[in-house]
């Protein structure tokens, strides 16, 4: 038989199954759309963040930075040193520090979590790059001027003239007039700049001796590199010298790496959503192929070969796959611009640019696409043609073998036995690495066993689930687990995308609900303290914020705790300053000797000692590199605590070797005096704090609910994301039971003709995708929930150390699984209750 007749067979039957086309396109869309939208998400934020940096990093040639993030900065008099190189054309000092900006209405401009600074103007003979663009004003001509950032002006509705406070982490609130606005790359996005002019920023920003970073531009004729190697010849090894290109380059592949973990994970939900879809195109491949034996027998006698039959439902799956993929990549734009529109309505601000859809998109879409699409038809396909056309026109063709059901269940017993010795030797392993990467790849064994072994466990399980749920309903309770595992095969296949999606999704939320229960174990069993000062997205509370809280009536103590950095015994080390009584707010177990900083000691943990090799008597040098050095005597040591990291010295410690501008509190608690009331105490700490603008004053509980909050929006998050992969489960069941419809048209006519009313034909259908859409979630759950509670417990050393699982929330996901289970089947019920009885039995 020519080739053309086949092409048009395909195509004849994809116009005469308009609807089974659409359900098989929408799985490839979801998939496709998801894949496409993180690439173009992601690209486009990387290009936008490539052009903002590239644009502030003009013109630089070489740049002066200190060493490490603990140093003190680049020394004053390194500025002249700087100006005597040969080559040098301009030197442009900076000073910077985190500050949050409060409008002339006392509102504080949020930036979303984009960076919110004060810094240093530059004069126009020591810019470099292109001269600032004012939209209104001028350039801060004196202290007590600043100009503002365009987008940060537009967000606070702030205009020149306006009086306007910085809030920095260690100085009174600074008021400021706004002296101009001027325009950034960064406007779109929620930047905020304040700058000084050069005397003030130095004043206020800096600790009186060093600058954050100098800028250096060359002389026509020099090179960056030439120039860089002059200047780093002559300054001290503590400082870190670079050209402008790779201060651009480093800066973009920060950016980059910090995208590719949202690239990830947008990309494994569209991966999650095409496997899911894979097993949708193969049962509505299967279903096709079985329903349309006779006629594929019939084209075989007439003629056609064994490839073209193959070719012929290879073609289909190509049209659908084709379709799918490049609505799915229009889809995709439309992900990835709703994305970024929900973001900026949370106020995330993140930049704007052009939407990038690069071909590497395009073809990796289409790839995937069509790929999954012919992948998943093939097996069909060839069935098709495997069979002789004399043996397809007998109907039991459409089932399984038994010999393919024994070898399917034989692979599902091996894969089993494989997962569970990756998940036993996974749970017992004493890296968390390495035993996670076990028991993923213990996951991935034991989820393919439960796809393999589906047909059978759909026997096992369905029929009691049938017999309880389907007695109210009679006779139609009685056929419809009868019909669910008529055919295990493609139940199993229907049910597994259920399973797929709930599986993640309570195995997400038993670890969610572990990190709640753990934060509130830590803190109702560790925090003594009343009251917690913090400061939200600024990251440290303002010392005159902590200052005054600790005067106002019926506060029994303050105690603070500061972030400690340096060279600890020459090795680099973060730990914690305290300020205040420690046990008043802090339960602290002794393991030896006093666990009290004060003075010159040094208290630190079990493990840390341990690894350090220190004992109770042993004196250690800490050093902040450009401030000074301190030696301390270990004094105590106390058990592992999250919460009081690796070690802990006295606030005067902290300060004696922390520059005045980088002094900062990371939080404060309070504790009650005896017999004061809580309610009152926090109204005045708020009172006292509120001139702060950034301090939230919170009490345990609410502090508790806080961090519960930001877990559940997280987990919201993925649970919305995930949520793809159930909808695409609901075409499936509808596909599944429409085309299940047609295959038993007979069948259904038969039952209408001899009495059965169409409200209990619906009411089978109804019971069917129930039953099918439980027993997935019931596989889902129970994988999801065994996981969960193995990755939290390989997580305890990362604080995961109280178990909950989520029964309440687990149930409520079956609940949702039946339901969807009978909305999905509407559809088809009502479809299965039109049939003609007589036109039914005819046309079979």
């Amino acid at each position: 038989m020519p080739r053309r007749p086949m092409g048009r067979v395909s195509i004849r039957n994809l116009r005469a199954h308009k609807v089974r086309l659409i359900l098989t396109v929408l799985s490839v869309i979801l998939g496709t759309a998801f894949v496409t939208g993180s690439y173009v998400f992601t690209d486009t934020l990387k290009h936008s963040f490539t052009g903002i940096f590239n644009d502030a990093y003009k013109g630089i040639a070489t740049h002066v930075e200190p060493a490490h993030s603990y140093d003190a900065g680049v020394p004053f008099g390194d500025l002249a040193t700087i100006r005597r190189v040969s080559g040098v054309d301009r030197v442009a000092p900076g000073v910077e520090r985190p500050a949050a900006l409060v409008n002339s209405q006392g509102t504080k401009v949020a930036s979303g979590g984009a960076p919110s600074v004060a810094d240093t103007w530059t004069v126009p003979a020591d810019r470099i790059g292109d001269p600032t663009q004012f939209e209104s004003g001028g350039p801060p001509t004196a202290s007590g001027e600043a100009v503002i950032n365009a987008g940060a002006a537009r967000k606070g509705d702030i205009k020149v003239g306006d009086r306007v406070r910085i809030v920095l982490s260690n100085r009174p609130v600074l008021t400021l007039t706004v002296s101009g606005i001027y325009r950034t790359k960064t406007e779109s996005g929620g930047y905020i700049g304040v700058l000084l002019s050069p005397a003030q920023a130095v004043q206020v920003l800096s600790d009186g001796r060093h600058y954050t970073s100098v800028d250096v531009s060359a002389k026509p004729g020099v090179s960056e590199d030439e120039l860089t190697s002059r200047i780093a010849k002559i300054l001290p090894s503590g400082l870190t010298v670079e050209t402008g290109t790779k201060l651009r380059d480093d800066t973009n592949a920060q950016i980059q790496t910090a995208l590719s973990f949202v690239n990830y994970l947008l990309l494994a939900f569209g991966f999650i959503a095409l496997i899911v879809g894979t097993f949708i195109i193969y049962n509505t491949f299967s279903m096709i192929v079985a329903q349309r034996l006779r006629e594929l027998a019939l084209l075989r006698a007439v003629g056609a070969s064994r490839k073209q039959v193959r070719r012929s439902v290879l073609l289909e799956a190509l049209f659908t796959g084709v379709i799918g993929s490049v609505l799915g990549i229009v889809g995709g734009v439309g992900l990835a611009i709703g994305l970024r529109e929900l973001l900026n309505a949370f106020n995330v601000g993140l930049p704007s640019g052009t939407l990038l859809l690069r071909p590497r998109t395009l073809v990796v879409a289409l790839v995937l696409g069509v790929g999954v699409t012919l992948l998943s038809a093939y097996i069909p396909a060839r069935r098709a043609s495997s069979i002789a056309p004399v043996e397809a026109m007998r109907e039991e063709f459409a089932i399984p073998s038994a010999s393919s059901s024994t070898r399917r269940t034989i692979l599902g017993l091996a894969l089993l036995v494989l997962g569970v010795v990756l998940t036993v030797l996974g749970a017992t392993s004493s890296s968390t690495s390495h035993g996670s990467a076990l028991i993923g790849a213990g996951l991935l064994g034991v989820g393919g066993a439960a796809l393999m072994l589906s047909p059978v466990l759909a026997r096992i399980v369905i029929p009691p689930i049938g017999w309880v749920a389907g007695r109210p309903f009679g006779r139609p309770g009685t056929l419809a687990p009868s019909n669910a595992v008529r055919n295990p095969r493609r139940t199993a296949a229907t049910a597994f995308a259920l399973t797929l999606g709930l599986l993640i999704v309570s195995g997400i939320s038993v670890i969610g609900a572990s990190a709640k229960g753990s934060v509130n174990h830590l803190f109702d069993n560790n925090v003594r303290a009343d009251l917690v000062l913090t400061a939200g997205q600024q990251g440290t509370v303002p010392q005159p914020a902590i200052d005054a809280a600790a005067k106002q009536d019926g506060v029994g103590s303050m105690t603070q705790f500061h972030l400690a950095f340096g060279l600890l015994d020459g090795a680099e080390e973060t730990g914690s300053g305290v300020d205040g009584p420690l046990p008043a707010v802090l339960a602290l177990t002794p393991v030896s000797g006093s666990i009290s900083p004060t003075g010159d000691n040094l208290v630190a943990s079990e493990s840390k000692a341990r690894e350090r090799g220190w004992t109770i008597g042993s004196m250690h040098t800490l050093t902040h590199p450009g401030v000074g050095s301190v030696r301390l005597k270990l004094v105590g040591i106390y058990q592992d605590s999250q919460l009081a990291g690796a070690w802990l010295v006295s606030g005067a410690t902290y300060r004696s070797l922390t520059p005045a501008n980088e002094r900062a509190a990371e939080v404060g608690l309070i504790r009650v005096a005896p017999g004061a009331d809580l309610s009152q105490v926090q109204a005045r700490v708020e009172k006292a704090t509120n001139p702060y603008y950034v301090v939230s004053v919170d009490t345990r509980t609410q502090f508790k609910g806080q961090i519960a909050a930001q877990v559940n929006t997280l987990l919201g998050l993925l649970y919305a994301l995930l949520a793809l992969a159930i909808v695409i489960a609901i075409l499936g069941i509808i596909n599944t039971l429409a085309l299940s419809v047609v295959e038993r048209r007979r069948e259904i006519g038969m039952m209408r003709a001899v009495g059965m009313m169409r409200r209990q034909v619906r009411r089978t259908i109804y019971l069917e995708s129930f039953l099918i859409a439980v027993f997935g979630a019931l596989l889902g759950l129970a994988l999801g929930i065994v996981y969960g509670v193995l990755f939290t417990k390989l997580l305890k050393d990362q604080g995961l150390n109280v178990l909950v699982i989520p029964w309440t929330q687990a149930l409520a996901f079956l609940v949702v699984a039946g339901i969807v289970g009978v909305l999905a089947a509407l559809w088809p019920g009502v479809r299965a209750a039109r049939t003609p009885p007589l036109a039914a039995i005819v046309d079979a």
